[in-house]
Formats: C-alpha cells, structure tokens, sequence
C-alpha cells in the first residue's frame, strides 16, 4: 500500500520575507506620468534648448543662433543707422556755419610785403570756433543715440558700432561743408581783394581734430545710459530638462 501524495504549497504561501527581499533587490522606478513630458522632441534623442515666445504665449520656441535672422535683421538696422547719422552731419556742418564765431583778419603792407593780421589779438574768437563745433556735436550726439534708442530699445553690438561710425562720418562732413561754405581760404587773396586795412573774416577751420570724436562719444555713451537704464530686461529662461 503506497503513502498519498502531498501537493507542493501554492506560490502565494511563500514566506513573508522572501518577498521583502526579493522587492528590496529590484529598483524602484518612478511612474512615467511624474516625468516632464516634451511634445515635439527630436526622435534621436538630441536635446532642444527652449525659450518664452516674444509675444508672451505660452508655447517655445526654438533658440536662434547668432547667424540666424535676428542678426540679418540688426545688420540691416545698423547699415540704416549708419547712412542717417552721417546725413545728420549736414546739419551739423550748417549750424557751425552759421553760429561759429568769426575771426576778424586785417591786410597790412609791411616792408613791401602784404601781410595778415589778427585783429584782436587777445580774443577767444578762434576758440570759440572748436567749442561751437563740440557744442553741437554733442547736442546731434544725444539725439542720434536717443532717436535710435525709441526706434529699437534692444542694444546690440552692431547699433553702437554703427552709432560710432555714422557719428564720424557725420562730423567729418560738417566740418567739410562749413569750410566749404565760410569765407575763402586764400586769406592772401582775399584780404587784397577787399584791401588794405579792411577787416574781413577768417575762413572756418578746426585747430583741434580731436573734436571729430566728439559726436561718437557722445552717442555711444547716451545711448549706453538709456539701454542700462529703459532698456528691456531679459526673461528668465527655462531650463533644459537633466
């Protein structure tokens, strides 16, 4: 007579323990729906770099490089800014012209020989010629950065060059146009035209060529001041997913 068989204990009277140790050895790993979900991601894995919209919706946008058409676009604006600011030195060049002190000049015969004087001697006459000049170099200067400033808040590297480089073609150019357009430079020529003793006028010029810059400087540091102090902040970025 053979002993009954005895069926084995089914799986789920396995010992408490057992199983403690077998869920402490596998890793614990946190649901899918708690990981931040990217629509729109590369399938190859790449990671995107994402930044607020400029209208402030909701959605990113993908960053552009530095060769992108943010860049095209200032270039296009400097090239702008470059042409209008050197235009504005007709201006210039029409207001020295015209507020400029004049330098008295006096024709004398001195032992055979025509000579020109200064007529007083101790003026600030042609002092006052250069402080005219930087007077208003410094006024256009201002008002070139500030008009730039209200047509396009953002700086950027290529506006101040071009406010650097448009405000001395400006300059170099008023200062062409006002000699062009004062009294005559042969002051030889001139005083014996008028004859001798008559009191003519000195032909404009620039005893100090450092003043050229004046207008450079004055824009870019104007327009420095009003970009630190109005210009748009940027926006804190979202940062990329680790």
């Amino acid at each position: 007579m053979t002993a009954p068989l005895t069926p084995p204990p089914p799986p789920h009277h396995e010992p408490s323990h057992d199983r403690e140790e077998g869920s402490q050895s596998q890793p614990s790993q946190q649901p899918l729906q708690q990981q931040p979900s990217l629509q729109g991601a590369p399938a190859d894995g790449r990671s995107w770099q994402f930044w607020p919209e400029p209208s402030g919706g909701g959605g990113y946008a993908p960053a552009y490089g530095q060769d992108g058409p943010g860049m095209k676009t200032e270039l296009r604006e400097a090239a702008v800014v470059t042409v209008v600011t050197a235009l504005g030195g007709v201006l210039l060049g029409l207001l020295w012209w015209w507020l400029a002190p004049n330098v008295a000049l006096v024709g004398e015969i001195v032992n055979n020989r025509w000579t020109v004087f200064v007529k007083d001697s101790e003026g600030e006459q042609a002092i006052g010629v250069d402080g005219t000049f930087t007077l208003l170099a410094l006024a256009l200067g201002a008002v070139s950065a500030l008009g730039v400033f209200l047509v396009r808040r953002r700086g950027g590297v290529p506006l101040v060059v071009a406010l650097a480089v448009g405000g001395l073609l400006g300059s170099v150019l008023a200062w062409r146009l006002g000699v062009w357009l004062g009294p005559a430079q042969d002051v030889i020529a001139h005083s014996k035209a008028v004859g001798k003793g008559v009191t003519f006028s000195a032909p404009l010029k620039l005893g100090a060529k450092g003043v050229l810059m004046v207008w450079s400087v004055a824009a870019l540091v104007v327009h420095l001041g009003l970009t630190g102090l109005f210009g748009p902040r940027d926006p804190e970025g979202v940062a990329p997913p680790v």
